[in-house]
């Protein structure tokens, strides 16, 4: 595999005439990581945004809620930019939105679902934005942009593929998308425009690679509706069905097949909640008068008659499925015969806790359905043979992966070099990498633009970085010793202590001799110090750690945070 990549890129920009206008691109996100899609197209003095997402955090983020694209540079270049423009309403893709137009004000595009998503969680944050509505098949201005949105199949409804038409050349971006030919809501790709599309000429495609190591192709969603139904059929009891809230056509095949059964439907989880009372108001998803019911009122519905559609399907620990397997759930307590459905596949990451949640469901004598017992999910993302068929409708003159981790993008790029496309130009990059393209070549920019994660912490947004979250994970592994004493300011004797507390470490009470001798050394460390003249505290503090690092090591082989505390008395 020979696709250029930072290093090869670096070594030819300086041949590329520094007076020719070229269209810069580059991703703030989305490359070698799954989320926080953002990619930034400037040409001159106009910038547009491609999505704005945000990535969930790994076991490694000890406290971190979400993570977030780095804004520096869109701050930097704030009046040049003409909008965001967005490819769905997946969290991945809208998620940090409220966070960017917090530091500006800036119009956004996309069609009704994924504006209606954004409305919402612009609401949660206390502003009110710029959403400006676009249909598959329209075309809009932004700066020397041309934007052609494209019907796409995704998990999700309203997504769509980007023809961007600029002063160099067309970018084609697919967004997120798999080939589904029979659709729920019946409207497949437009297969013939993006044929007419590719013989326009496409200069580059940027294309989702997260099922890029997957051999043949993605199944239609309507795979899980007859699954779900030959469940129903099957079914005497209540059903509990968990799945993404954001997958309305899901939703609404689980609606349709409640209805077929003559079963009641009721809704539990906040973004559950949320989204299908938007997916009704906006039309994509419908059920006859009198189908749905309060969650609070299901006791005077029998078993036989109820479907429940919740949120949890992750294992999230306050889903509401979470909640009804730790017998914490308000209203849906789990009993003997209920039929739970995981209508999803685990996350890479979520494996553990999908599988607790799971035990304690079988645990109360629910039975269980998932993923490793039937196929009731299928993917939103196109495997191989789909990536070749979208190679072949776009016919791109240079290609660069994006959406996935790095065996993703090299996979991906392996498909289009084994298609015909040669290796030079095919293009893997990182995030905050530039891309420099011109009518005639292409190449990467020895720029560096910052790009590192965001870290979200409660109400702080940037204020944990990689120091904390070290010593976050420090603390997690080997705990916490604390030195505290009390010396007098003018002599620099010790008045009181040292003491020695731990956290996370040992047990006091049953390890006092530890202890004990943990103080010892701490005093007789301290006295050295007098004795050699070091009168600087932090001096002190230093060599109290160390001293006692090594000794705590030598008896335990554990290497705990310590933390000396001194008072001036």
């Amino acid at each position: 595999m020979k696709a250029r990549e930072k290093k090869q890129g670096g070594e030819r920009q300086a041949k590329e005439p520094k007076q020719l206008k070229q269209l810069k691109l580059v991703p703030l996100g989305g490359l070698n990581e799954i989320g926080k899609n953002i990619t930034v197209l400037e040409y001159l003095d106009d910038i547009i945004i491609i999505d704005c997402g945000m990535a969930f955090p790994d076991d490694e983020m000890y406290g971190i809620d979400i993570v977030l694209p780095d804004f520096t540079y869109l701050i930097k270049n704030k009046s040049k930019i003409r909008g965001i423009v967005l490819t769905h309403g997946h969290e991945d893709h809208i998620g940090a939105i409220p966070y960017l137009l917090k530091e500006l004000n800036l119009p956004v595009y996309g069609t009704r679902l994924t504006l209606g998503l954004v409305e919402n969680k612009l609401k949660e944050h206390g502003i009110k934005g710029n959403l400006k509505t676009i249909k598959a098949g329209e075309t809009f201005k932004l700066g020397p942009f041309e934007i052609e949105a494209v019907r796409a199949t995704h998990s999700i409804a309203d997504a769509l593929c980007l023809a961007i038409d600029s002063p160099v050349g067309k970018i084609f971006h697919t967004g997120d998308f798999k080939l589904d030919y029979t659709p729920v809501d019946g409207e497949p790709m437009d297969f013939q425009r993006l044929a007419e599309i590719g013989r326009s000429g496409v200069l580059l495609m940027l294309a989702d690679s997260t099922n890029a190591e997957r051999r043949g192709y993605t199944q239609s969603e309507k795979v899980v509706g007859q699954i779900i139904e030959n469940i129903f059929r099957a079914s005497t009891t209540r059903i509990i069905i968990a799945s993404f809230s954001s997958n309305v056509h899901r939703i609404q095949r689980i609606i349709d097949t409640a209805v077929m059964f003559g079963r009641k439907v009721a809704v539990s989880g906040r973004s559950m909640i949320n989204v299908l009372n938007l997916a009704m108001e906006l039309g994509y998803v419908t059920m006859p008068a009198g189908t749905l019911v309060d969650v609070n009122s299901i006791k005077k519905i029998p078993d036989k008659d109820l479907v429940i559609i919740t949120t949890g399907s992750q294992g999230e620990p306050m889903s509401a499925l979470s909640r009804m397997a730790n017998n914490d759930h308000k209203a849906v307590q789990i009993k003997k015969g209920d039929v739970v459905i995981l209508s999803s596949s685990p996350i890479p990451g979520n494996e553990r806790t999908i599988s607790n949640v799971v035990n304690k469901l079988f645990e109360k004598g629910a039975d269980v359905i998932y993923s490793d017992i039937a196929d009731i999910h299928v993917s939103g993302h196109a495997s191989a043979e789909e990536l070749k068929l979208m190679q072949m409708l776009i016919k791109p003159k240079y290609f660069m992966p994006v959406h996935g981790e790095y065996r993703h993008l090299r996979q991906h790029a392996m498909i289009a070099e084994n298609l015909g496309m040669s290796p030079d130009n095919i293009f893997i990059l990182e995030n905050g990498q530039a891309l420099n393209l011109s009518k005639n070549r292409v190449n990467v920019s020895r720029e560096e633009i910052p790009a590192a994660p965001v870290f979200v912490d409660g109400l702080g947004v940037g204020d944990v970085g990689n120091i904390v979250l070290r010593d976050r994970r420090l603390l997690s592994e080997s705990g916490l010793i604390i030195v505290v004493a009390s010396i007098d300011g003018a002599t620099g004797e010790v008045v009181a202590g040292p003491d020695i507390i731990s956290r996370g470490f040992v047990y006091v009470r049953e390890n006092e001799d530890l202890i004990e001798s943990a103080r010892a050394v701490t005093v007789r460390r301290m006295a050295r110090c007098k004795k050699e003249g070091v009168k600087d505290w932090n001096a002190m503090k230093n060599a109290i750690r160390e001293e006692l690092r090594n000794y705590i090591y030598s008896e335990t082989r554990r290497s705990p945070v310590i933390l000396p505390i001194f008072m001036e008395v």
